[in-house]
């Protein structure tokens, strides 16, 4: 009895219960990691992802939507996201409402559509539950295969450019003028100049990897505005705001109607396309690809995005995503879901710092949006510009987002675009039977609506 009694001593002394509880779960030992490997993982993915607490609340309120809801929102969205992630499908990754999505949820579908925030929180419902039934099925790989990467990578880089524009004019650094448009705004006037000096600054600290770049730029800027008196101090901490103005909100009958087709269909495809190259990308860097080519638990974590979308619309937020700062956790050693686990925790904490999101000032957030969009832009690199049918529509798909101010109408005319030249210059057997339908529902949306 003694000698068992010391074994099982032995035993509980070289594997504490919290230690083999954590191994269990996520299989640390399995992928080369340990906990503290994976907590320095998360807290740097965390602080590489914070701005959208700040970012994504400023945006919201653009759309009518109550500031410190949906900062809760924001925090518990990007928390059960990260959870789920981390619990479910065991891989590194934060997610987070989605940049550019926010964008065209205020400015598209509410502020230039009309429809009300009930309405688009509606859509986003909606096209959570059609990523997540094509998630489930086969039919998302059909539809992945289907779409041209040259229309896939355009929409990112489209989205970019439109979330750059939104950034300039929410700074004053790009002003309405009646003959030209647009005209540059006041550079010497305190607001566009310290969006300047923010996105300045998120450039240089983020190419010399400074630790947290972007977020140590927005609350520098936000400082030299208290000191400057155009930004009012209102404390750090307090208990989170309440939810209850945007949870359950959603008005998904509202959603169900023929002109919100095309809204929800841009939600899902930028929300496929760029979690799927996320996550693609994460898992080479956290050598999830086995020999075979196989990416360990892929399924599982596009299950776990998709499902944080449904959730996501549910508390109040645009569609919840993989987070391409992941990278950086991936980076610092993150390997397994603790990562995200951690990062989902540090998100909970998050919500005391309410009144610390309330004072950041739009300029501040700009400069973030502006930067932001420039790398979202990147993906314009990996298209063959040397083949005219691939090219123009995908510039068409870039450009026009911005110039249309829609995601919606962007994606629309590239698609059409891309359809017409394939058909028209002989290479209509290039195109798939899922883009010639998608083709003729957009043109009717032109034609009817």
């Amino acid at each position: 009895m003694e000698s068992i009694k010391q074994q099982e001593q032995g035993t509980y002394a070289a594997t504490p219960p919290a230690k083999g509880l954590l191994e269990r779960l996520f299989k640390l030992s399995l992928h080369g990691t340990t906990v503290k490997t994976e907590l320095a993982a998360g807290l740097t993915t965390f602080i590489t992802m914070a701005y959208i607490i700040f970012v994504n609340p400023n945006i919201m309120a653009d759309a009518g939507i109550d500031h410190g809801a949906a900062f809760v929102a924001t925090c518990l969205a990007a928390a059960f996201g990260c959870f789920l992630m981390g619990l479910y499908a065991n891989w590194p990754v934060g997610l987070a409402p989605g940049m550019g999505l926010n964008a065209f949820f205020t400015y598209t579908v509410v502020n230039t559509m009309g429809y009300s925030w009930q309405i688009a929180l509606g859509a986003v419902f909606l096209s959570g539950v059609l990523f997540m039934i094509l998630t489930f099925s086969r039919i998302r790989e059909w539809l992945l295969n289907s779409i041209p990467s040259s229309l896939r990578f355009a929409m990112g880089a489209g989205v970019g450019l439109f979330l750059g524009l939104i950034g300039l004019k929410t700074a004053g650094i790009v002003v309405a003028h009646p003959a030209t448009l647009v005209h540059i705004g006041d550079l010497t006037s305190p607001g566009p100049l310290l969006a300047a000096i923010c996105f300045l600054m998120i450039a240089v600290l983020e190419y010399r990897r400074v630790f947290g770049g972007i977020l140590i730029s927005i609350l520098t800027v936000t400082l030299v505005g208290v000191g400057l008196g155009i930004v009012k101090f209102g404390g750090v901490f307090s208990m989170p705001p309440s939810l209850a103005p945007t949870f359950m909100a959603m008005d998904i009958t509202g959603a169900f109607n023929v002109t919100m087709v095309s809204v929800i269909l841009a939600f899902l495809f930028v929300h496929m396309f760029d979690t799927a190259g996320t996550l693609m990308g994460v898992a080479q860097r956290a050598n999830l690809v086995q020999e075979d080519g196989r990416i360990e638990n892929l399924s599982r974590a596009m299950k776990a995005d998709s499902a944080s979308s449904v959730f996501g619309g549910v508390l109040g937020v645009p569609p919840v995503t993989s987070y391409v700062e992941s990278a950086a956790g991936v980076a610092a050693g993150g390997r397994t879901g603790l990562t995200a686990v951690t990062v989902g925790a540090l998100f909970i904490a998050a919500m005391f710092f309410a009144p610390l999101a309330g004072m950041i000032p739009a300029y501040a957030t700009a400069g973030a949006l502006i930067y932001v969009a420039m790398l979202m832009m990147g993906g314009m690199a990996h298209i063959d510009w040397k083949e005219h049918t691939e090219t123009i529509p995908a510039i068409v798909t870039v450009i026009m987002m911005p110039l249309t101010f829609s995601v919606a109408d962007g994606i629309a005319l590239g698609f059409v675009t891309y359809v017409a030249m394939k058909a028209f210059t002989g290479k209509y057997k290039e195109v798939s039977v899922s883009l010639y339908a998608l083709c003729a529902i957009f043109v009717a949306k032109f034609i009817f609506l």
